[in-house]
């Protein structure tokens, strides 16, 4: 059995996509709707790998968590359109779905609180949506990044989510950017209920 297993880590094969939500573009690169891409920055920054290659409509890096090769993902397909990256990775690698772990904002969390599910519904998370829609399960498991709910009833709901964060709620975001790419370095290694616990 360890013979097989170091082959398979040996032999370049993908184990895990960790797959952080956004909008591509200067325009959104800093909004609430791209808590995906961002916890992404942070968790590359901290293992020292860029995030730079063109593959499966998406920007991607490899590197390696608690023994086990990851993806990087940031889709550019635009955030109701998720599923189109995720799927093409998942049948490339023949990664199963309990080893898609996405990371999306969430507008029912308030700023910077972190939630972090076995698997579940989209909850109205359009990318979230379209990834349950092009794989055909929700049993995946994800961390959602609290942005806060509309000021009030009649905004926008686009124009919300593409909005920036406010200078007040940097540091608190930011931080649970931290977290966020601490708990899949968690879940990557097996300790998925120890992320929740720590997180939740």
């Amino acid at each position: 059995m360890g013979i097989f297993s170091s082959f398979k880590r040996d032999s370049g094969g993908i184990e895990w996509l960790i797959v952080g939500l956004g909008n591509p573009g200067e325009k959104y690169a800093r909004t609430r709707h791209n808590c995906g891409w961002l916890t992404i920055d942070n968790l590359s920054s901290k293992l020292g790998v860029s995030v730079t290659r063109v593959k499966f409509k998406a920007v991607t890096g490899t590197c390696e968590i608690s023994g086990h090769k990851c993806l990087l993902m940031k889709p550019t397909t635009y955030m109701n359109n998720s599923g189109e990256a995720v799927v093409e990775a998942m049948n490339f690698y023949k990664i199963p779905i309990e080893r898609v772990l996405v990371i999306c904002d969430d507008i029912s969390l308030d700023v910077g609180k972190i939630r972090i599910r076995r698997k579940g519904s989209d909850g109205g998370q359009r990318g979230l949506r379209s990834i349950v829609t092009l794989t055909g399960s929700e049993d995946f498991p994800r961390i959602k990044v609290g942005i806060g709910d509309k000021p009030h009833p009649d905004y926008d709901l686009a124009a919300w989510v593409t909005s920036e964060f406010s200078d007040s709620e940097k540091k608190t975001v930011f931080e649970a950017f931290n977290h966020a790419a601490e708990a899949a370095e968690l879940i990557v290694a097996g300790e998925l209920d120890k992320a929740m616990n720590r997180y939740n």
